[in-house]
């Protein structure tokens, strides 16, 4: 393989968006099938196919059992999101990251996180509140269930030094999660949590992660308000 050859899964994807880009291959247009392609290419198969299934996946392409791959008539992008962090959220910003561990102790969640997770009644999880800081102020407040029978080792860890949100990135592999965005108002709690007026409009995210089938956690975090999200497509 020469070096101007991909040699990598991404290197095939990219020469083959270009080629799309280029309208080599327009809208509808069938794509060579992967033997084809990686005798061209300079690559094993299984890199082509590898490449193909995250162009499918983002929508770019349709794959069909043995009907073959064709450009997506009418591509449609999927958005993605990374777990952030949130000290290297508010660190990013240029501010002092700090949290206060407010709550944690073994319970049965409440009906709708059982619901969301797919869990009996009678499972016992454990329950986090944090409260995120930045500059010593209030960023975001955290309640969390975690599923102690995909993540026992969370119930040892010391969660007034390192967040439950770090600990599981750090720590605990996802293959899946969804995410619900939406704008609420602060009930009495929450406005002192987070130091604002009561009724204050809140930005607030819940999500869920798993591993395969099995559930690791439910999450929602209200944000301060003021607060603005940034993403990227």
């Amino acid at each position: 393989m020469s070096d101007a050859e991909p040699s990598t899964w991404q290197a095939v994807r990219d020469a083959v968006l270009a080629r799309i880009h280029a309208r080599e291959w327009p809208p509808g247009a069938p794509i060579p099938n992967e033997a084809d392609l990686a005798a061209e290419l300079g690559c094993a198969r299984a890199t082509v196919n590898r490449a193909l299934r995250a162009l499918a996946e983002e929508g770019l392409i349709e794959r069909r059992r043995r009907a073959g791959s064709r450009v997506a008539a009418h591509p449609v992008r999927k958005a993605t999101f990374a777990i952030p962090v949130i000290r290297r959220e508010i660190e990013a910003r240029g501010a002092t990251y700090s949290h206060l561990l407010l709550a944690m102790a073994r319970d049965r969640a409440p009906t709708a996180v059982r619901a969301r997770l797919g869990l009996s009644e009678d499972t016992r999880m454990l329950h986090v509140e944090t409260l995120h800081l930045a500059d010593g102020r209030a960023h975001a407040h955290e309640d969390r269930w975690v599923n102690l029978a995909a993540v026992p080792e969370i119930a040892r860890a010391d969660l007034s030094a390192i967040s439950a949100n770090e600990w599981l990135v750090a720590n605990v592999p996802f293959t899946r999660g969804d995410f619900t965005f939406a704008a609420e108002n602060a009930g009495p709690t929450l406005a002192r949590n987070l130091d604002c007026t009561e009724g204050a409009a809140l930005l607030v995210l819940e999500r869920t992660t798993w591993n395969v089938a099995l559930p690791i956690t439910w999450m929602r975090l209200s944000h301060a308000p003021g607060y603005r999200m940034h993403t990227e497509i």
